[in-house]
């Protein structure tokens, strides 16, 4: 079942334009009754899920601490799309989520008796909270792929397509800009890069 959202209202513009780009009238509201409508919506919290699980810089989160409940559980919240435990935290332990919760395949447990552990995370966001290049990209992606289950028609399938792309490389754009890359090392400062030191080569 798709994520539920909050923000009809935010996406109704998003889904109109799945329609129009199918050749479909637009409507004034997210009447799922509607055969096409509910399509192009459920179609368009598919591709938001899919889009956002790749891990962008503004849903991405380093070294987020997680602390177990009284039970010593990690509850996963249900907005998380992926989970594995930061560098500081993964030196004899290895996360996975199991059953709602963090589970050590290491030690073989769900009990975290240690206290609060970082993790990397990456979260699924609201339409409303998503840059609007993502919010391009995302409507796009979700019209071709409507474009196939409604329509069919393989010209107007590779037309979109063709916008598809484009948009992808204007969300990659953003994505470069915002997320402040550098071959020096990651945004949050881990790997830096280590230039050639030559007093290395003299004590071997």
């Amino acid at each position: 079942m798709p994520y539920p959202t909050t923000n009809a209202a935010q996406e109704l513009p998003a889904v109109n334009q799945i329609l129009a780009a199918c050749g479909q009238a637009p409507v004034t509201s997210l009447d799922q009754t509607n055969p096409d409508v509910a399509i192009a919506y459920d179609t368009l919290l598919e591709t938001s899920r899919e889009v956002q699980s790749e891990g962008w810089s503004f849903n991405k989160e380093a070294h987020y601490p997680m602390t177990p409940d009284s039970n010593n559980e990690i509850k996963i919240p249900n907005n998380v799309l992926q989970i594995d435990l930061s560098v500081s935290s993964a030196s004899d332990k290895n996360a996975i989520r199991k059953d709602g919760k963090l589970y050590d395949k290491e030690h073989h447990t769900d009990q975290w008796t240690d206290g609060a552990v970082d993790c990397d995370i990456t979260w699924l966001f609201d339409w409303v909270d998503l840059p609007r290049p993502i919010q391009d990209y995302i409507t796009c992606r979700a019209a071709t792929k409507t474009s196939s289950r409604i329509v069919g028609d393989q010209s107007q399938y590779q037309m979109l397509q063709q916008n598809e792309a484009y948009m992808r490389a204007m969300a990659l754009e953003y994505e470069t800009n915002q997320g402040d890359y550098s071959f020096f090392g990651k945004p949050d400062g881990s790997a830096p890069y280590v230039s050639y030191e030559p007093y290395k080569a003299l004590m071997r």
